[in-house]
């Protein structure tokens, strides 16, 4: 019983929680939300015993249902024969397919639930509640007790199940924590099904809890595909601590651990990633190969191969650790061990993948563990080596899906008979793309996807050292780049790099050469892996080939050894010229590095060219005729410091005579420097110098060319100038005979000859080619500073030119001494204060008079101090005169002796010149007293510089004065000291009065700031001078002046922070600085509204008062004057009043009383401004406040900023846009000044719903029964407003309908009917789909607002579509042609063995639910084998010819039905089973359902006849399929030929109405012309806006909602300014009426306006009386024919309304009713004389202003328009002129156009797009396969012997009849939706992305595959 102990070495403890999981994987299938699957484990003893328990969210189990749980082996294959309810499995024949077998039908044979739980413990209690039931049902299942009574042999099934209410735990012990907690956790679940086993053994709790990620990790790797879906676990773009959502039917697999002390350990299988399918998954690269075998039956194996990379220096396929051994204690776990066989299977002696098999194998989802499948021969190894390396084949892993078709064991642990049914030849491997096989080579599309594999993810070859990027022309385009470019590679742990000899191998021929660069295709810039790549090789040696070439890196030889190829190159390069043979036959050699004098021979030389072997050559190797001739070039160069120049250049031939190459002898070599003398090898013709990359041999011999012995010489640069007695060189340059410096010898000693001058020198100094004389000195007497010129000889008597003559100019020399002329030898007597003169020459050595820089003579006086220095400057002409200032020595009372020093400060060695001088005293006037009168009469002497105070203004009189000389004797006064004595106050002075001693009067100043300095003084120039200063100060009070202090500016009631200076001063304004005792109380401030008592005075010392605290009171503002009197003196000072701090803001632009209304989203009628005043209302200026909005549950838009006054107290916050919801606001403003805050009153905003304003979609329908293709219920959709009304003039474009069924079909709106409302759209007579079931209908509104789209979806409504009534029977599934014998055998005879039939509608839907009957089956000949008549027709078993089924709710399971034994037929015959219905509810007729059959009379016959029926059938699908396929193609052809030609028909349209608006035809030629237009027309539309027109200047009234209409100024345009002048005066008392439509809202708007708006509201008007808007004029009806002047017309008429025209119309019928318009006066009387004649005459005004009344008054003021300028704006505005409105239709229609353009390029690509899919190469290809199709199944149906010329059985609509029966109805029809035959109409968009098969789909794809997707 306890099969588990058969594990492979593992723990089988997680394969026992896998059969348990497996029952609840069944259980939840059929769940609608998430499926919840939780394993707990409760390991804390203290809570009660330990217990596991496994609980779902299923359907949950009857108390029947749970008593067959326990029943062990009854499986679901039986269930039915013990008549168990059938929904413990469902009905499998309804199943849809699910990818991977993922069906979760897994609970099979009745034994995994009953053998896993007595594995695991000892008592099991099944805990259930089903779906809908009120009770839970408990059963307990003992091992013990089974044990015991399959022992005793009782029934052992026999058992009690407890019934109970949810959460009911009375019958639980108390101790058992766990259970109760369990039972508790009941009551908010519907259905659920919870195991709870105890008893588990202590090796299970072991093993558990050390190994909890373990035994998880086996679960995740079972049920990996359930949780994680088909895909599998792939790599997740979510973080790490973000659990995935699931994936796959909502699955939840939970884990959770409870133990003693610890925190619950809890996993989800979903979030658990290192299991090993996993591993798989994310280790493999992005491309997997899909497959799908088929084997004999119905068996189904889906596949999937994934290729695990080579990734740098690793194999990336997973490591398959077996699981690990646990250890209990010190002891080993036996039944955990691994014995070495077993280890085996994991040795990896093959790299990544080993030994190891490589499919894993699943069942219905779920892995079986212990079955592997090694490999198919088309994947596995080649035994050949092909172009893919062989590991490759080891980097795969797999994974086989089954269905349930295929035995596996009652434990689920191994599959019985798979790898079997795969590896049989019969079995069909097919590629999988995009869920549809391929019928393609297996092994070819195989190996092409490991190839890509192998190129695409291994990185094998490690490119290092990126150097840059190349591109190569030389290949073909798509390759020539990008090509990345290394140095080196890493290959199989061996380096190659650049430079690196290599040998190529496979290639023709062999390469030797080295590695010039790697290559890598593709766009990389770094180190990177790859598979490959290739290499460019130099061939070596190079000078010999020249050749580089690129191999693939697979042509490299990575096993050759370096000294190979070192060796083959060597031997190839020792025939190449390797060097040069020089010899010299004549002498004269040339030694290297030799010096050589100038002018000596160089010898003939021979030369010979050698190899590497010491052969001398003259041809390169090779052939005698194809070799090249080898030359020997001479070159001789010398370098120069600019550059090297070639002197010499000659080339030899070889020759035979002396077997060598010559060159003569040379004797030219002149020049110094330094040569090279090159020979050369090269090759004839060309002159090359290389061969092959590598230079020829040459020889090189360096040497240099110096100079020859002294022969003659020349005088060198002397530098000038030349002085007496100053030494200077001679240097002379020595030269050999070709005129070459050379060096001088040490014996040349030089001789000096010249004529009347004195030549010598001291020595002679040698230095590289040059002789120096030096210290050479001339000394000659010259007449002049500029010199004279001497000539003289040089001689070297051993030269062999040994004289040269030079000529040059001697200069005076430097100064020697001072000489002073006219000069005597006795002392020089002076008087104080006269000058001395001295005149002075400077001479060299020979007493020339010399000049040079610098030759400043000073003389300066010894003996006194005080006294000048005298200088003079001989530079340029060495003499000078000495001279300057007096010598004047103070105090002098005696003779007194001085000496004269001349001297040259800057030559210190030239002697001084001394003279001595006696100076005797001065007889001239040297000091001055000055004595003024006190006013005593005494005389008082002035002290120099003394100051005066005397009295501001007055005069001082008898000032004397008295002169001495320098001996202080008193001086008598001349006339010609009078004359020289100045006063500064006086420009001249009387002579008398200073003859007497006596000074002019003085006058004192005026100011007090002005002193006066006074100066007596002599103009001789003898300094004698006295000075003195006169002070004035202030006399009495003579003046009183205020000065403000401060800004002149006061604020009303503020004290000003300002003070009044107040000065006292003299009749001369000189301020009295010291004011008398008591002066404060004299002193009298007043001025209007002063406050005085908080006015301070005070005094101001030094000034006068100062007054403080100034404020004024009142409330007038302007100028202000205050007086300020003091002694009888009087001031005034004038100050500005400005208006006090701002306390109070109000609104400029609103009246707070009322309240602003608008819609939401628009913006605020005026800006918002405030005004700031102060409490008295003044307006303050040069303030600045800032301020603020604030507007709760009002979002304005932009922000609101603090916004600052400006200087006149203004706040200015703009324009604001207004979003809010529908209600009533406050808006305020606050500002701050200072410390102190001021808030605005609340301006009232109401928020009112926008009547223009869409928000939603409203539709009625009247609700019916819809049947499949029948018309659905006919749809009114109004657009409903804000305002909850409905939006007018709403066009049928903007809204259309939308149904949504298997796809999404867009229909336009019907046009109205007379009788519709036209506010509504209608949708009517819309066809119904085909497909029965929900369909959903919603709406669709696009159109703009405000500028801006606006797109409303309506809600769905939902219509159940009802099938039509049957019409056929048809089969559930496609059926095979079942091939028959009449053998005993009963396996032959079976002709139908399970059939489900079905009735349908005419499009193929389920139909007849309440049809029940009975199905008659008989068997009858078909319409071929009838044409014989003794045929015979079989019977079916047990003689009968008739059966009959019962139909059930129009379903009917037809089974069993097999035909007699030795039955009678004839052999090979196709006989047909007819299978009709026969019911009293059916109405009509329904066709039966044929199914054909082959009959034969050998069983063996039968067999071979049984394949070919198989494979008819299976060509017939096929064909039906490529004819379906051929069908859509050509329906979509059609379609687009459709659309493409109703496209053309709207431009043709179109652009026909464009030319009728004058729209040129060239510029409709492209979208951009077309752009270009539309921009160019919208530039001058709005030019027309900005254009000035007359506008109505009266206030505009806030429009609440659409129940105001506005003033009615406001309602009307007149495009006539005369008309629009006499309109507006006639209705002038009407024009700024507000007209409302109801009068409950002209009641508000009186309410809101205290009475002061007059209003209209349109309900109080009474219309019976109103004429009819379009009324004929009156004189048509009463005087036919007359033709009045004037050109009359009601003003009506000349009204135009930009808005609610039906209102408006209403209005201005009740204000203007018959009024006439005509041009003149005269005209209206004139056509007032004619009508009274018949009728009444109505008010008759005239264009030029002037009123006629209805009663025929006119004339006056009362009857006389106004000018337009008194109507104060009161006069109707004009409309946008017609252009604009012209215009404004050129750019709708342009933009039309435009669009018209784009969806005739559209539809004419997607025709393009489907024609050429027509004709692509797969649909030729494809059609192809069909023609070869249909021409197999006529060899089948021949060796079948079904002749017949219809046996493929297509009808005219493209489907398939019976087998040779055209006219028999269809015995199954397709279940796939229809395609609709007919065009779409033009109100009809379908989406043709649905419901089509597209051109690339495959062969054979079933119908509902097609439908599902």
């Amino acid at each position: 019983m306890y099969e588990y102990y058969a594990s492979e070495g593992q723990n089988p403890l997680p394969f026992a929680f896998a059969e348990l999981i497996d029952n609840s994987l069944a259980a939840t299938c059929n769940n609608v939300g998430t499926r919840r699957i939780e394993l707990k484990l409760y390991f804390d003893e203290t809570m009660g015993k330990n217990m596991i328990v496994v609980c779902d969210n299923g359907e949950g189990m009857t108390s029947k249902a749970l008593q067959n749980w326990a029943v062990y082996r009854l499986s679901k294959f039986i269930r039915k024969d013990k008549d168990i309810e059938k929904n413990m499995d469902g009905d499998t024949s309804q199943q849809v397919i699910m990818p991977r077998s993922l069906n979760s039908d897994i609970s099979y044979f009745g034994v995994g639930g009953k053998q896993a739980a007595f594995f695991i413990g000892c008592s099991t209690v099944m805990i259930s509640k089903p779906r809908g039931s009120k009770d839970v049902h408990e059963f307990t299942v003992s091992k013990e007790e089974f044990e015991r009574r399959e022992r005793m042999k009782e029934s052992i099934y026999r058992g009690f199940i407890q019934n109970r209410k949810p959460g009911d735990i009375n019958h639980v012990p108390p101790e058992s924590k766990h259970m109760q907690q369990l039972i508790k956790d009941e009551l908010d679940q519907e259905s659920f099904t919870n195991i709870a086993i105890s008893g588990i053994e202590s090796k299970h709790i072991q093993y558990l809890k050390s190994d909890f990620d373990g035994w998880c990790r086996q679960l995740a790797h079972i049920y990996h595909y359930y949780i994680h879906g088909p895909k599998g676990n792939e790599e997740r773009s979510l973080s790490s601590h973000q659990r995935a959502p699931s994936p796959f039917k909502n699955l939840d697999i939970d884990i959770t651990l409870y133990e003693k002390g610890k925190s619950p350990k809890e996993k989800s299988l979903r979030d658990i990633d290192s299991d090993q399918q996993t591993n798989f998954i994310r280790s493999a690269g992005s491309d997997s190969f899909e497959f799908r075998a088929k084997v004999e039956g119905t068996g189904i194996v889906e596949g999937i191969l994934r290729y695990h990379p080579f990734l740098y220096d690793k194999e990336t396929y997973p490591s398959n650790t077996p699981y690990r051994t646990l250890h209990v204690g010190n002891e080993v776990d036996s039944d955990l061990l691994i014995n070495e066989e077993e280890l085996e299977f994991y040795v990896q002696d093959r790299p990544a993948r080993g030994n190891r098999p490589i499919f894993e194998c699943y069942w219905n989802g779920r892995l079986i563990p212990y079955t592997f499948v090694q490999e198919f021969n088309w994947c596995s190894t080649p035994k050949k080596r092909g172009p893919i390396p062989v590991e490759c084949y080891n980097r795969l892993s797999g994974v086989l899906w089954t269905n349930d078709k295929f035995q596996v064991s009652t434990n689920k642990l191994t599959f019985t008979d798979l790898e079997v049914r795969l590896q049989n030849n019969s079995t069909i491997f097919e590629k999988v793309i995009a869920g549809q096989p391929q019928r393609a080579n297996i092994d070819k599309e195989f190996t092409e996807w490991l190839k890509e594999c192998h190129r695409k993810f291994d990185k094998q070859i490690k490119f290092i050292s990126y150097s840059g990027k190349t591109s190569r022309t030389e290949l073909p385009v798509k390759r020539q780049s990008p090509w990345a470019v290394y140095k080196g590679i890493e290959w199989d742990g061996k380096s190659f790099k650049v430079g690196q000899l290599v040998r190529t191998v496979r290639t023709v021929p062999i390469i030797y050469g080295s590695v010039q660069r790697f290559m890598l295709f593709g766009d990389h810039t770094n180190d990177v892996y790859a598979t490959g790549g290739e290499v460019e090789i130099r061939q070596e040696p190079a000078m010999l080939y020249d050749v580089v070439k690129s191999f693939p890196l697979s042509k490299l030889d990575r096993v050759v050894q370096d000294r190979q190829i070192k060796k083959y190159i060597d031997d190839e390069s020792g025939k190449l010229p390797e060097k040069l043979l020089i010899t010299w036959p004549e002498d004269f050699d040339v030694l290297p590095n030799e010096k050589r004098p100038a002018g000596k021979t160089i010898g003939a030389i021979q030369v010979e060219i050698l190899n590497r072997n010491g052969d001398a050559i003259s041809r390169l190797p090779g052939s005698q005729h194809s070799s090249k001739r080898l030359l020997v070039e001479l070159k001789m160069i010398l370098h120069s410091p600019v550059r090297d120049e070639e002197i010499v250049s000659y080339i030899s031939q070889y020759g035979k005579k002396w077997s060598s190459f010559w060159f003569r002898k040379m004797e030219n070599v002149k020049t110094l420097g330094n040569y090279t003398l090159k020979l050369q090898c090269v090759i004839n013709e060309s002159n090359a110098v290389s061969f092959g990359g590598k230079p020829l041999p040459s020889h090189k011999i360096k040497f240099s060319v110096v100079e020859g012995p002294p022969a003659k010489f020349s005088v060198g640069m002397l530098e000038p100038p030349f002085r007496v007695g100053v030494p200077f060189s001679i240097p002379l340059k020595v030269h050999d005979e070709f005129g070459n410096q050379t060096k001088p010898t040490s014996n040349l000693k030089p001789v000096l000859e010249a004529s009347g001058l004195k030549v010598e020198y001291d020595c002679v100094v040698l230095k590289g080619s040059t002789l120096i004389i030096k210290d050479v000195k001339a000394n000659a007497s010259v007449d002049s500073a500029t010199g004279k010129d001497f000539s003289f000889n040089i001689s070297l008597p051993s030269l062999k030119n040994p004289q040269e003559t030079m000529k040059f100019r001697l200069l005076p020399g430097p100064v020697s001494s001072i000489f002073v002329s006219s000069m005597s030898d006795e002392d020089i007597e002076l008087e104080n204060g006269k000058p001395l003169v001295f005149d002075v020459e400077l001479h060299d050595a020979a007493g020339n008079i010399t000049v040079q820089p610098r030759l400043n003579v000073v003389c300066k006086f010894l003996g006194c101090a005080g006294l000048p220095t005298y200088n003079t400057d001989c530079s340029n002409t060495g003499k000078g005169t000495l001279s300057g200032n007096i010598l004047y020595v103070k105090n002098i009372k005696k003779p007194q002796k001085i000496t004269a020093r001349i001297e040259l400060p800057n030559f210190r060695n030239v002697p001084a010149y001394e003279k001595s001088v006696t100076i005797i005293p001065s007889c001239q006037p040297c000091y001055l007293d000055v004595y003024f009168t006190k006013p005593d009469g005494k005389l008082e002497k002035l002290l120099p510089q003394q100051e005066l105070d005397c009295t501001a203004g007055e005069h001082i009189k008898d000032l004397m004065f008295a002169l001495f000389d320098e001996g202080k004797r008193h001086l008598r006064m001349t006339r010609d000291l009078a004359d020289k004595i100045k006063v500064s106050w006086l420009p001249r002075c009387n002579k008398d009065q200073l003859m007497e001693g006596r000074l002019p009067n003085l006058k004192i100043p005026d100011s007090i700031l002005d002193p006066k300095y006074c100066e007596v003084s002599l103009s001789d120039g003898s300094g004698v001078e006295f000075s003195f200063t006169v002070k004035p100060t202030a006399g009495a009070p003579a003046l009183l002046k205020a000065t403000v202090k401060g800004s002149k500016s006061v604020r009303l009631g503020e004290v000003w922070d300002a003070e009044i200076i107040i000065s006292v001063t003299d009749e001369h304004s000189n301020p009295i600085k010291k004011l008398p005792h008591g002066a404060l109380s004299q002193l009298v401030v007043s001025a209007d509204n002063l406050n005085t008592k908080q006015l301070q005075r005070a005094l101001l010392p030094n000034v006068g008062f100062v007054l403080k605290n100034i404020r004024f009171t009142g409330e007038a503002l302007g100028q202000r004057e205050i007086a300020i009197t003091y002694c009888d003196l009087t001031d005034y000072v004038k100050l500005t009043i400005d208006a006090g701090p701002p306390t109070k803001l109000s609104f400029l632009n609103y009246n707070q009383a009322h309240p602003i209304i608008l819609h939401t989203d628009t913006y605020l009628e005026n800006p918002i401004s405030l005004q700031l005043t102060d409490d008295t209302g003044n307006v303050p200026t040069n303030i600045q406040v800032k301020a603020t909005i604030y507007a709760p549950g009002l979002q304005l838009s932009p922000t609101p900023k603090e916004v600052t006054s400006d200087k006149k107290g203004l706040l200015s916050f703009g324009e604001y846009k207004v979003t809010a919801a529908i209600g009533t606001y406050k808006l305020t403003v606050k500002a701050s000044f200072g410390k102190s805050s001021i808030t605005s009153p609340p301006l009232t905003v109401r928020v009112t719903p926008d009547p223009n304003k869409p928000v939603s979609l409203a539709v009625a329908f009247t609700e019916k029964k819809v049947t499949a293709g029948g018309n659905l219920p006919d749809f009114s959709v109004r657009v409903i407003t804000e305002d909850k009304g409905t939006l007018k003039n709403v066009t049928s474009k903007s809204v259309s309908m939308v149904i949504r069924r298997l796809n999404a079909v867009s229909y336009s709106s019907d046009a109205r009917l007379t009788s519709d409302d036209q506010n509504f759209i209608y949708f009517r007579n819309r066809k119904a789909p085909e497909n029965s079931g929900p369909c959903y209908i919603a709406f669709h509104y696009s159109s703009k607002y405000k500028n801006k789209e606006v797109v409303i979806r309506s809600q769905e409504h939902k219509v159940t579509i009802s099938p039509g009534p049957p019409v056929k029977l048809v089969s559930d599934t496609s059926q095979a042609t079942p091939t028959v014998s009449n053998s005993p055998r009963p396996n032959t005879r079976v002709l139908i063995s399970s059939l489900k039939l079905q009735l349908r509608d005419e499009f193929g839907n389920p139909a007849g639910e309440d049809v029940n009957g009975k199905v008659s089956v008989t068997v009858s000949g078909s319409k071929a084998a009838m044409e014989d008549d003794d045929l015979e027709i079989p019977c079916l078993d047990k003689t009968v010819s008739n059966l009959t089924f019962p139909m059930v709710k129009g379903c009917a399971k037809i089974e069993n039905i097999t035909i007699e034994a030795n039955t009678p037929g004839k052999d090979g015959a196709e006989y047909v089973v007819k299978m009709a219905i026969n019911s009293s509810k059916l109405q009509n007729k329904v066709q039966p359902f044929y199914q054909p059959f082959l009959f034969y009379n050998d069983a063996r016959k039968q067999l071979r006849m049984a394949s070919l029926s198989k494979e008819r059938d299976t060509l017939v699908q096929a064909i039906k399929a490529y004819k379906e396929l051929f069908e859509t193609i050509d329906q979509l052809v059609k379609e687009m030929k459709n659309a493409h030609s109703e496209a053309v028909d709207v431009e043709n349209q179109t652009r026909r109405e464009l030319q009728q608006m004058n729209i040129p035809v060239q510029q409709l030629r492209s979208e951009v012309s077309i752009s270009k237009l539309i921009t160019e027309l919208s530039v001058e539309r709005e030019s027309y806006l900005r254009r000035p027109r007359r506008t109505c200047g009266l206030e505009k009234v806030r429009i609440r909602d659409s129940l105001t209409l506005g003033k009615l100024a406001h309602l009307a345009e007149v495009e006539d300014d005369n008309v629009a002048l006499v309109l507006s005066w006639h209705l002038a008392s009407d024009m700024d009426c507000v007209i409302t439509k109801t009068s409950a809202r002209a009641k508000e708007i009186y309410d809101d306006t205290k009475g002061l708006q007059q209003v209209l509201p349109l309900d109080s008007v009474f219309k019976k009386n109103l004429p009819e808007w379009n009324k004929p004029l009156p004189h048509t009806k009463f005087k036919k024919g007359y033709n009045p002047s004037g050109n009359p017309i009601y003003a009506r008429h000349l009204l135009k309304f930009p808005a609610a025209e039906e209102d408006c119309k209403l209005v201005f019928l009740m204000l203007l009713g018959n009024t006439i318009v005509l041009d003149t006066l005269e005209d209206a009387n004139k056509y007032r004389m004619e009508l009274i004649k018949f009728t009444h005459c109505p008010s008759l005004l005239t264009r030029n202003g002037n009123r006629v009344q209805s009663n025929g008054k006119f004339g006056g003021k009362q009857n006389r328009a106004p000018l337009m300028a008194n109507m104060r704006g009161a006069v109707f505005g004009a409309p946008v002129p017609q252009a604009y409105n012209n215009l404004c239709n050129q750019i709708e229609k342009l933009t039309f156009f435009k669009s018209t353009l784009l969806k005739r390029t559209e539809t004419q690509q997607e025709l393009r797009e489907a024609e050429a899919r027509r004709n692509d190469s797969d649909v030729k290809t494809q059609m192809r396969e069909c023609q070869e199709a249909e021409e197999q199944l006529h060899l089948i149906e021949e060796k079948l012997g079904m002749t017949s010329s219809n046996r493929l059985g297509l009808n005219s609509r493209g489907r398939q009849s019976p087998r040779g029966r055209p006219d028999t109805p269809n015995r199954q029809e397709p279940t796939q939706r229809r395609l609709n035959n007919t065009p779409p109409t033009k109100d009809a968009v379908h989406v043709r992305s649905s419901g089509r098969r597209s051109a690339g789909a495959p062969i054979g794809t079933p119908p509902e595959s097609k439908r599902r997707r």
